[in-house]
């Protein structure tokens, strides 16, 4: 329990003045994407508040990653409107839970490793597009909240010109003093001008109220049948997997901006953990928040502290200061979150377009169209990782080489150099003469490394037809693992393996 406190260590430097500004500012901002992703899974805005409470609490005591947020999300919204409509919010609630007890098991299980395996092109892909993603959200603040047209004359004049008043405070601000986070000083500036003249723009309230009472406990109404399970563990299972890939991806990510490294086991079992008491707490679940926690980390936050104080605040705003958070200009958060979709963007990878191979860019393009066409970043992260296996192993089985030659004694030597595997047997096999070659052949595999059941057979079958032809083949050099794998797939090759007693064969 003692790492959880660690805020309250005092040998641990911690801004709490940063933390708790930055917490602040951090609930505002929760706010009206809460609302607007309860209004995507058509449910009540109450719903997805409560989620944002429970997540962000949840993980920022137990999660792997001190300073990221977490909360109700729009790709968990965009998975579970489907079933929000067929069966009604019951059924979220009870997928909420299980979904959470699937990401507990993949934390416990140690698996969060596996988000190594995602490329930097698939990374830049899945954060520009969902830097687009989040600055497409903020268009309809342009639009009329009942007749759906865009804003005109001095409705669209002054929305435009509070949004670039804040856009600019938050550019300017950090040039001139850090004291106080830019973002929340933009928030109460447009604030204070709205109200002191009196300007008629879009409000939170506007959107929905979002007064209510502390999170109610409450047991999902629906009956614990097989056929229950079979509608609802299919969508479990999906928001398990998109909520763990966006929060291991944002994990990443704000890891690299920190210089620091977290934890992403202990991140995956507090997701699980967040869900499963979001479902029984009247939340709509949710994962990790890469635009608030790009909000946070931009103001200067770093330890669990920011995350509690954000979800405290937004509990005391259902709850006590609802009136006073509903007259919050809608402008400025939607500037707020312009700039958060401008920071996020991989601007680097724009510039070095011209430097990286062709396949590279196409899959970071890919990625990120997915992203911004359906908002399914699971979606996006799975093409782009298995588009980008499999251009690696088209390279890697374009790389087996064999160098040839005859000793002194007749005997004729192939040397493997690369990885023999499924994609580089054809290669592989067009290395041998067979027909010519002499009485006795070593294969050397000193600089090769058999990686597959593909490959056993091919080296398999190379050697029947040599002994077809009653020569003898000699395999040098076979690293333990090799074989390991020739012993494990039963493969009896009858030919000699030679060992060298002066060379010691290749480890992982």
């Amino acid at each position: 329990m003692k790492q959880y406190l660690n805020l309250f260590d005092f040998r641990q430097k911690v801004d709490y003045k940063t933390e708790i500004l930055s917490g602040l500012t951090v609930a505002m901002a929760l706010v009206p994407e809460a609302i607007a992703f309860a209004f995507i899974a058509g449910l009540s805005p109450l719903v997805g508040l409560y989620a944002a409470f429970v997540m962000g609490l949840v993980t920022s005591i137990f999660g792997g990653r001190p300073g990221m947020i977490s909360g109700a999300t729009g790709a968990v919204a965009v998975v579970i409107v489907a079933l929000a409509k067929t069966h009604g919010v019951e059924y979220i609630f009870a997928t909420v839970i299980m979904a959470g007890f699937l990401q507990i098991i993949f934390g416990v299980l140690r698996l969060g490793k596996f988000i190594r395996l995602v490329p930097q092109p698939v990374m830049y892909g899945f954060v520009n597009g969902l830097a687009i993603v989040i600055f497409m959200s903020q268009i309809p603040q342009f639009k009329d909240l009942n007749s759906g047209e865009w804003l005109a004359g001095m409705q669209l004049w002054t929305m435009l010109g509070l949004v670039l008043l804040t856009m600019v405070i938050i550019w300017g601000m950090p040039k001139l003093t850090k004291v106080v986070p830019a973002s929340l000083t933009a928030i109460l500036t447009i604030f204070g001008i709205v109200s002191l003249f009196g300007i008629q723009t879009t409000t939170v309230g506007d959107m929905a109220s979002i007064k209510g009472a502390f999170p109610p406990f409450h047991i999902p109404e629906v009956s614990f049948t097989w056929d229950t399970l079979q509608i609802i563990f299919p969508y479990a299972a999906i928001v398990a997997g998109v909520g763990l890939i966006e929060s291991l991806l944002t994990l990443n990510l704000v890891d690299e901006i920190t210089g620091t490294k977290g934890r992403s086991n202990k991140e995956a079992i507090a997701q699980g953990l967040a869900n499963t008491v979001s479902g029984f707490f009247s939340g709509m679940g949710g994962c990790a928040m890469i635009g608030q926690s790009l909000i946070n980390i931009s103001n200067g936050a770093r330890a669990r502290l920011s995350g509690i104080i954000a979800s405290v605040m937004l509990l005391f705003f259902i709850m006590y200061g609802s009136s006073l958070i509903e007259k919050m200009p809608m402008a400025a958060l939607t500037g707020l979150m312009i700039m958060v979709s401008i920071g996020t963007f991989e601007w680097i990878s724009v510039r070095i377009i011209n430097k990286m191979p062709k396949h590279d860019i196409f899959v970071g393009i890919l990625v990120a169209g997915i992203t911004v066409l359906f908002h399914n970043l699971a979606l996006a992260v799975l093409v782009g990782v298995i588009i980008s296996a499999l251009v690696f192993a088209w390279e890697s089985a374009k790389r087996i080489r064999a160098r040839k030659y005859v000793d002194q004694n007749g005997i004729k030597h192939y040397e493997i150099y690369g990885p023999l595997f499924f994609g580089a047997i054809t290669a592989f096999n067009e290395k041998f003469e067979i027909d010519t070659d002499p009485e006795e052949i070593i294969i050397d595999f000193k600089e090769s490394r058999i990686m597959d059941m593909s490959a056993i057979d091919a080296v398999n079958r190379l050697t029947e037809k040599y002994l077809r032809q009653g020569k003898k083949v000699h395999l040098r050099h076979l690293s333990e693992d090799c074989r390991q794998l020739l012993k494990n797939a039963d493969k009896v090759i009858d030919v000699n393996i030679m060992e060298d007693p002066t060379y010691k064969v290749a480890v992982d």
